[in-house]
């Protein structure tokens, strides 16, 4: 009877047992399905965060580009960025400015410009290469660079010129009715009278015409022929006479000098002549009558004046 109440108590606290370890596992369970469901709701909580952070982002960079496109639209429809419709009109705007030119008149570039519509396009679009063309046209401009300038538009052009080389004139009394730069290039009268600053050689001749013989060999030539006797002489040469091509002569204030018939190839010779005139001139200036000019043809160093009658 003993060990069946024994049995039966010990089976009641199994039971209960099993009872406290089922409520244990319900808890713990359930504790953990809430967990699970809470990190679940937050996790959607944060997707959707981000993807209204996402949709904000989108809107503001959507609304940001609309801004800058208007801003773009508005500066590039301003007048600033054109040239004034009147900039070709006149040197007194300030939409144009022409510099380093001194032989051809800012007029005459201006007159060339013109052959050019004004363009309506913004400046930093322009294409300059036909108002350059046109300049081009002109015989003593050798170059040109334009630059472009923003607010306001403005267009600085600086041009290159051809260098003088040698003037011509028919005789010594006449003013030059045309020149040669130093490239070969015949100039004609409407470019006269040059500027003081360049120095340039006087020729006394009839041919000034595109068809004569000047070319840059010969012009290189008259210009060593005016250096040496510079330099021997420490007199500047006036003119060189080339009217008869057998019969040349070189003036300077001292006196004429006679050179007879000179090229290229005969030039060390001549050289040699010219190389005598430190002992020659101070000769002439000592002689009480005038001397028409001094003949340097004679060979050995030697030498005619002649004295005028």
């Amino acid at each position: 009877m003993i060990d069946n109440n024994n049995n039966n108590m010990n089976d009641n606290n199994e039971n209960i047992y099993d009872s406290y370890e089922e409520d244990d596992e319900y808890s713990v369970s359930k504790y953990q399905i809430d967990r699970r469901l809470k990190q679940a709701q937050l996790k959607r909580q944060v997707r959707h965060s981000k993807h209204n952070i996402c949709l904000l982002l989108s809107f503001s960079r959507i609304c940001l580009y609309i801004i800058l496109m208007f801003v773009i639209f508005y500066l590039f429809r301003l007048k600033y960025w054109r040239l004034n419709p009147k900039a070709f009109s006149s040197l007194g705007n300030s939409s144009i400015k022409i510099e380093n030119n001194s032989i051809v008149s800012s007029q005459k570039i201006l007159m060339a410009i013109q052959q050019n519509e004004v363009p309506t396009c913004p400046i930093f679009l322009l294409n300059t290469d036909e108002i350059k063309k046109s300049i081009l046209e002109i015989t003593p401009i050798q170059n040109v660079y334009i630059k472009r300038f923003w607010f306001p538009a403005r267009l600085e052009i600086l041009v290159q010129e051809r260098e003088p080389a040698i003037v011509l004139a028919p005789n010594e009394k006449v003013q030059p009715i045309a020149f040669y730069t130093k490239d070969g290039t015949l100039v004609g009268r409407s470019y006269l009278p040059l500027n003081p600053s360049f120095k340039t050689v006087k020729v006394l001749t009839y041919a000034y015409n595109p068809a004569s013989k000047f070319d840059k060999k010969e012009i290189d030539f008259l210009l060593n022929i005016a250096k040496d006797i510079e330099n021997y002489s420490k007199e500047p040469v006036e003119y060189i006479d080339l009217r008869n091509p057998d019969d040349v002569f070189v003036k300077i204030p001292t006196v004429k000098i006679k050179l007879g018939s000179i090229s290229s190839d005969t030039y060390p010779d001549t050289l040699k002549k010219i190389s005598g005139l430190p002992s020659i001139l101070p000769k002439v200036k000592m002689l009480d009558k005038k001397v028409m000019y001094v003949d340097l043809r004679w060979q050995n160093n030697l030498y005619y004046i002649k004295l005028a009658e």
